[in-house]
């Protein structure tokens, strides 16, 4: 950011002469009031159902409880129906087809308190043409219950389109969390959404802003995407349009090819916030796309940082947020950077290292007497790119609740690389396989039945019963990737470039979270303590996982083999057997 940045944003915001936006609502994002003023204050609708000493989470603190082991027990379920259905919105102007959940984009706020059971009933209504889907929880530990994961060909059977699935699990742990489909690229086309879980906090705060969305956005749909990187020849780098904050971002129609007749406004509208001048408030930002590591700021504001994916960390300050793809971060402002007309830019850029023609996004945020029409005139942080997409000094970030990383009972080696096929296709392999999952014939229904062989496509690793995993990544590919493990909160124990020199970063307390950048030509050293079940580990890149980014993790089989899938979850491959034997499903990535 900085002079540059200024520059390259100048002739963006000189068009901004107000603040309201050529496009409605419901044209940009639907049925969602996220990015706009009209949405109500968090909590939304949680009561208090008190456990003792007034909260739900009664004598349990974020210092000093295992979160992993210790979570209470409120005995309430919060219950949610998501439709997925096709529409056409415009979120940053050009009209596009998308994949909505109950009509937003942006979907709705999935809320909870810690300790909760959330069910979310998700029906299948994509049609015209029809399409499978899943839903992830990520984030979501799932233990005991690993086939309420959402990951297609590992955990369960897509739903067949007209067809329903009822999601349960707990919310074991508390933060920031986000759900989006896990069927090949789909999320991208805009099946997404925030998830809240209130929880104590050591860092206290007066207002909670709630999600703040970061998304790269394409105009071309992600099938078509897909196929391209995918065809003999095909070039595996994707430009994203544009870059969006809760799903709101300003285009230039003047840009879109000639031929191309796609309805297209200037000046869509932005995303607006509003701050209580003197007060502090906590905004919980997400990264939810395809492809781009974010840079977040607002303009005159030093950050608080308090969470990082799910995990509580000791408070820093920073002017800038780094979020690779699945990342979040929980921040504290405070609105004390001006009186109360004061009016600043909200920011959040793709790194330069990301592919993106338009890697700007804005949003504008208010204090409470500013003319909410008129454009921030402020300047942005002076704080250069360092261009390595890494995510901050693992030295930086120190859990609350401190944890010890344990001797690893086993040491895996995985190595990042990509390659082209005898087709001269542009594939990605993880420790030596490009994966394809079998979407009829989920791995953890195998190991559930004692079957722990596979063929090699799959890319499956048996860990057995070791308590402790270390797995240490090379990545001989010259690109960032976002390492993200389902099931675990993993310890980080070193990242860098070139090869791990055997130090660990704070071996007596370790960050942990479930996604953490690795960077081109670098290394990325995690360690997981089991929890047993079958889980995806993969590149939350969409493209790269699409094109056979992922392993599969068996982890302790014994005890998966004693767990009972309810029939819920087992009737997924019976519609899906019924739905392909009349079907031809179009399977032209990893599926995963």
């Amino acid at each position: 950011m900085g002079s540059l940045l200024g520059a390259l944003l100048g002739g963006i915001v000189s068009e901004v002469t107000s603040l309201i936006g050529s496009l409605g609502q419901q044209q940009t994002n639907g049925l969602s009031l996220l990015g706009t003023l009209l949405l109500p204050i968090i909590p939304f609708f949680l009561t208090n159902n008190p456990l003792p000493n007034g909260f739900p989470w009664g004598l349990l603190t974020d210092s000093a409880t295992n979160p992993y082991v210790d979570y209470p027990r409120t005995g309430v379920t919060r219950t949610f129906d998501f439709t997925i259905s096709r529409g056409f919105l415009a979120p940053d102007g050009y009209q596009r087809p998308v994949l909505l959940v109950n009509g937003a984009f942006p979907g709705p706020l999935i809320e909870a308190n810690w300790g909760d059971k959330i069910i979310v009933n998700v029906h299948n209504n994509i049609t015209g043409p029809e399409e499978p889907t899943s839903m992830h929880w990520h984030g979501f530990l799932q233990q005991g219950m690993p086939w309420e994961d959402g990951a297609p060909g590992v955990t369960q059977c897509p739903i067949s389109p007209r067809k329903s699935l009822k999601y349960e699990f707990v919310a074991s742990l508390y933060g920031t969390a986000w759900y989006h489909a896990h069927y090949s690229a789909q999320y991208s086309a805009g099946v997404q959404g925030p998830i809240i879980v209130h929880g104590p906090t050591k860092s206290k705060y007066d207002i909670d802003i709630g999600p703040i969305i970061l998304s790269d956005w394409y105009h071309l749909a992600y099938f078509d995407i897909i196929k391209g990187i995918l065809l003999p020849g095909g070039n595996p780098r994707v430009f994203s349009d544009n870059n969006l904050i809760n799903g709101k971002m300003n285009f230039d129609c003047s840009t879109v090819a000639a031929g191309d007749n796609t309805p297209c406004t200037n000046n869509a509208g932005l995303s607006k916030f509003k701050l209580q001048t003197g007060k502090k408030h906590r905004l919980r930002l997400i990264n939810s796309g395809a492809d781009g590591v974010q840079r977040f700021s607002i303009d005159g504001h030093t950050m608080t940082v308090i969470a990082e994916d799910l995990t509580p960390v000791e408070p820093y300050n920073t002017p800038v947020v780094t979020l690779g793809v699945g990342q979040r971060t929980d921040v504290l402002v405070t609105a004390n950077a001006g009186g109360p007309k004061s009016a600043f830019w909200m920011r959040s850029n793709l790194t330069s290292c990301t592919s993106a023609r338009q890697p700007y996004a804005l949003a504008a945020v208010y204090y409470d007497q500013a003319d909410t029409s008129k454009a921030p005139t402020s300047n942005a942080w002076n704080v250069p790119d360092p261009g390595n997409c890494a995510n901050s000094d693992l030295s930086i970030s120190k859990p609350l609740y401190p944890m010890a990383v344990p001797d690893p009972a086993f040491t895996q080696t995985m190595v990042i690389d990509f390659f082209r096929n005898a087709s001269n296709i542009a594939l990605w392999r993880l420790g030596g396989v490009s994966a394809r999952v079998d979407l009829s014939s989920p791995s953890l229904f195998d190991v559930n039945q004692g079957n722990l062989s596979f063929p090699i496509e799959q890319n499956v690793l048996n860990f057995g019963s070791n308590s402790s995993v270390r797995i240490v990544v090379n990545n001989k590919s010259p690109t960032a990737h976002p390492m993200h493990l389902h099931g675990h909160n993993f310890y980080v124990l070193h990242e860098g470039d070139g090869d791990w020199d055997g130090s660990i970063v704070r071996p007596s307390n370790p960050m942990r979270r479930d996604v953490q950048q690795v960077r081109g030509g670098g290394h990325l050293v995690i360690q997981f303590d089991a929890n047993p079940g079958v889980w995806p580990f993969h590149c939350h890149i969409a493209w790269h996982a699409a094109g056979g980014f992922l392993s599969v993790f068996v982890v302790e089989p014994d005890k998966v083999q004693q767990m009972h899938i309810p029939d819920t979850i087992q009737q997924t491959c019976r519609d899906w057997s019924a739905w392909t034997a009349v079907n031809v499903v179009d399977q032209i990535d990893s599926g995963a």
